[in-house]
C-alpha cells in the first residue's frame, strides 16, 4: 500500500465521520433548540457522561495496545494494515461516545448531554491522521520509515 493512498484513505475516512458528527449535531440542536439544565427523570444522565469517560480512555487504551503489540519483524504493508485498523477502532469507540450523547440530548434537550458530545466530537476532530503521527506511533525501523518516504 502506497503511503499517499494510504494517509489519504483514513484521511478520508476520518473527516466523513468528523462531518457525520458534526452535520448530527446540527441536526440535533436545531430539531431540539432546548439548551436546559434539568435532569428530572433522565436516566442518560449517569449513562452518558460514563460512556464518554469509556469512550475517550478506551480508545487510547484499546489503541495503544494495537500498536504496541505489534511485531517489529513484520513487513511494512502489514503494519500500515493493522495501523489502519487500530485507528478505525479508535475512532468507532469515540465516535459511539458522542452519538450517545447526541441522541440523549436530541430525546431530552440537556444541556449537558450536548457538551459532552461537543467535547468528544473536538477531541475527534484533533485525532486526524498525519504522517508524522504514523512515523511516530508505529515501531518503524529505519529502513521502512525511508520505504514509508519514498512511496
Amino acid at each position: 500500500m502506497q503511503s499517499k493512498s494510504f494517509l489519504r484513505t483514513l484521511t478520508i475516512v476520518h473527516a466523513a465521520l468528523c462531518i457525520g458528527l458534526i452535520f448530527f449535531s446540527v441536526i440535533a440542536f436545531t430539531q431540539n433548540g432546548a439548551f436546559e439544565a434539568s435532569v428530572d427523570n433522565d436516566i442518560f444522565i449517569f449513562i452518558v457522561p460514563i460512556v464518554a469517560m469509556v469512550g475517550y480512555f478506551g480508545s487510547k487504551w484499546v489503541y495503544q495496545n494495537l500498536i504496541q503489540n505489534l511485531p517489529e519483524s513484520d513487513e511494512l504493508s502489514k503494519k500500515l494494515q493493522r495501523y489502519y485498523t487500530a485507528t478505525i477502532i479508535k475512532y468507532a469507540i469515540i465516535e459511539a461516545g458522542a452519538f450517545l450523547a447526541l441522541f440523549a440530548y436530541y430525546f431530552n434537550g440537556t444541556a449537558m448531554h450536548l457538551v459532552i458530545a461537543l467535547c468528544l466530537t473536538l477531541y475527534f476532530v484533533f485525532q486526524r491522521p498525519t504522517k508524522e503521527k504514523l512515523l511516530e506511533e508505529l515501531p518503524l525501523n529505519l529502513d521502512e520509515k525511508k520505504e514509508f518516504n519514498t512511496l
